[in-house]
């Protein structure tokens, strides 16, 4: 009886060991690939409980989600003979787990090498037919598009449908970046001689209106004092003129005293003459006196 019982008891435990190997699970992030001596028997892409042959049939899961892979740094040498230093990345989704199966085998790891070799060598033969400029400039996203197409075309055969390619960092090599900065530098030095002669010559010419400008004015200026200096002067001899006509003693007498006016004008109005000078001859008499010669005495 007891044999009996533990025998029993031993095949209720297969059954559910048995039973428990034949069930599995799928989740929503997975999809799995049945094998049955390895080999590809079905693929299970809806989530939930499902069914195999215990000890007969495997379950090889594979990711369902959109998947990242950063692709080493490496040297490419553009259509214009720069070189430039491409750090990239790829966005990746497995599509056919059966093809996956039968070109990487069973480990999600095994499709990197051949992507980071797709990708590689997609960007060297598309960047090899594109300028410096466009790769740095918003013609960029064009390029991408490019290498994305050429690399999905490669990795369908992997069971891999490749959604994004992007350049993330592109640098110029060191010897290549201090050549650049040094041609740059030149440039802006150019570019500011070339501003500061044309500032240069700005102002001489500037100067060179003002100067003439100044020149004619002055002149103008001068030949204008010249015409109403002249003018007074003859004002002034015309009304001499008519002074000396009603009243020539008055006349004399005038003239007389803006001589001494202007002779006794200095620091030091200090005369020597004759006696008998007529520049005294009105110290002694006034201007309607007759002794218009007459001597100053001492």
């Amino acid at each position: 009886m007891n044999r009996l019982a533990v025998i029993a008891v031993a095949a209720v435990f297969l059954i559910a060991a048995a039973a428990s190997s034949a069930l599995f699970t799928v989740d929503q992030t997975r999809q799995v690939l049945i094998t049955q001596f390895g080999q590809p028997v079905r693929v299970i892409d809806q989530p939930g409980l499902h069914a195999k042959i215990p000890l007969v049939q495997t379950v090889i899961g594979f990711d369902r989600r959109l998947l990242d892979y950063e692709v080493p740094a490496e040297e490419v040498i553009l259509g214009d003979q720069r070189r430039l230093i491409v750090d990239s990345f790829a966005r990746y989704r497995i599509t056919d787990p059966l093809r996956y199966y039968q070109a990487v085998g069973p480990t999600e790891d095994g499709i990197r090498a051949r992507l980071n070799s797709i990708v590689s060598s997609s960007l060297r033969r598309v960047l090899g037919n594109e300028k410096l400029l466009s790769v740095l400039s918003s013609d960029r996203g064009r390029i991408m598009g490019q290498i994305r197409v050429l690399v999905n075309s490669e990795m369908r055969s992997f069971g891999v449908s490749v959604e994004d390619v992007r350049i993330r960092r592109a640098d110029l090599p060191g010897e290549n970046t201090q050549a650049i900065l040094s041609r740059m530098q030149s440039e802006r030095e150019r570019v500011a001689s070339q501003a500061r002669a044309e500032g240069a010559e700005a102002s001489a010419r500037i100067r060179a209106d003002a100067d003439r400008e100044q020149t004619v004015l002055l002149a103008q200026a001068q030949q204008q004092s010249a015409v109403s200096r002249g003018e007074g002067d003859a004002a002034a001899n015309q009304l001499f003129a008519d002074a000396f006509g009603k009243d020539p003693n008055f006349f004399i007498f005038f003239r007389s005293l803006k001589t001494y006016r202007q002779a006794l004008a200095g620091s030091s109005p200090i005369l020597v003459l004759s006696q008998d000078s007529k520049l005294l001859q009105y110290f002694d008499a006034g201007p309607g006196s007759a002794g218009l010669g007459s001597k100053v005495s001492k």
